[in-house]
């Protein structure tokens, strides 16, 4: 049977290994495994949205009002937006794909960092666009200029990843909305700002305000609620701009793209900003645990902004055998050899998990 040709060397994304695929394989009690490979809440999520979720099982029979009017008018609220500046997509990543078929084809290019989220390059070569990408593997604002320079009459959608999945770094707001100003008014950039809420508690100076995002002729916000709001399961997300290109990626949006209890949940949860804001404590507290691990051993890290952390090693040692080790004991950590990279990405979990993990860790290295 013959295929696409576009999608005959397509990489099939990976995804942190289930808790599920640990048990079977070495038998571990689930009790005693430690998944921080996926950039899960380890809080779980908001009890007003696991009630949300409990009283709309009983609607399961029942499509979603698919306007999805009460979750837009609660993002509106929070962002002091207005709801018509709000597209809803099946976690973040369906927004990419529907802005990848507004603006892209076999002719035309997206560009981002060297490493950043797989799903752009995957939904890139969905299409057969082209794909550039800076040599630098975090963002480099002088490179990024020099790329689309080179090929601005290819290039129609520039992904910046702030903060960047899977390395962590962040930049300063004001380089970002510098950087927007200086491409063509044709040119989509968009900001993925699935882990925003972690950067914006940590340092001010890397927040984008989504109501600045719907000003602009040419930029797009992206958030979710499967980080920060610990609905990872739910699969929900969002894009913010202006009207226009709200209303060009929603004619690409199926009918009912996310389920009753996912929009539950993600109602219930941002009336919970308590549930946030404890998360972003520990966050912060536990990510200073991390880094002084990395100091005291010797251990290279990228100071991170987001909800994980990312340790690179030299030549002595192998992120392949150390994630294998450790996920004999039932401690499943990502593996960034599928990137290039000779490290490790961990999520930040419960003081008790980190312990846990880095008593384990500092036997491998």
């Amino acid at each position: 049977m013959n295929f696409n040709p576009q999608i005959s060397n397509l990489p099939i994304y990976e995804a942190g290994k289930p808790i599920e695929l640990v048990i079977r394989e070495f038998g571990i009690n689930p009790k005693d495994i430690i998944k921080l490979a996926s950039n899960e809440n380890p809080l779980g999520c908001s009890p007003l949205a696991l009630e949300a979720m409990e009283k709309s099982i009983q609607k399961a029979n029942l499509y979603p009002d698919d306007s999805y009017y009460e979750l837009k008018d609660s993002l509106a609220n929070l962002y002091n937006i207005n709801s018509k500046n709000i597209v809803i997509g099946s976690g973040s990543d369906q927004v990419i794909e529907f802005i990848m078929h507004a603006k892209l084809n076999p002719s035309l290019a997206m560009l981002c960092a060297g490493i950043t989220f797989a799903m752009y390059e995957i939904y890139a070569k969905h299409i057969g666009a082209k794909i550039y990408k800076t040599q630098s593997h975090k963002h480099d604002i002088n490179e990024l200029k020099e790329l689309y320079n080179q090929h601005k009459d290819e290039i129609k959608v520039i992904f910046l990843c702030l903060p960047n999945n899977p390395l962590g770094e962040c930049l300063d707001a004001s380089d970002v909305y510098e950087f927007i100003s200086s491409v063509d008014k044709d040119t989509l950039v968009v900001i993925d700002g699935a882990y925003m809420e972690f950067a914006k508690f940590k340092d001010s100076k890397k927040a984008i305000n989504p109501k600045d995002i719907v000003s602009l002729p040419n930029a797009i916000y992206l958030g979710t609620f499967s980080k920060a709001y610990g609905l990872g399961g739910m699969r929900v997300g969002y894009g913010i701009a202006n009207e226009l290109i709200i209303t060009a990626i929603s004619k690409l949006r199926a009918p009912f793209n996310i389920t009753t209890p996912s929009l539950a949940a993600a109602i219930a949860a941002i009336k919970d900003q308590d549930f946030i804001a404890q998360t972003l404590k520990n966050n912060l507290k536990e990510m200073s645990v991390y880094e002084k691990f990395a100091k005291d051993n010797d251990i290279e890290f990228i100071p991170s902004y987001t909800n994980f952390i990312t340790f690179i090693f030299d030549n002595s040692k192998n992120s392949t055998q150390i994630c294998d080790n450790l996920l004999k004991k039932g401690i499943i950590l990502r593996n960034l050899q599928s990137y290039g990279l000779n490290a490790i990405r961990i999520t930040i979990g419960t003081s008790m998990q980190n312990t846990k993990v880095l008593e384990a860790l500092k036997k491998e290295i």
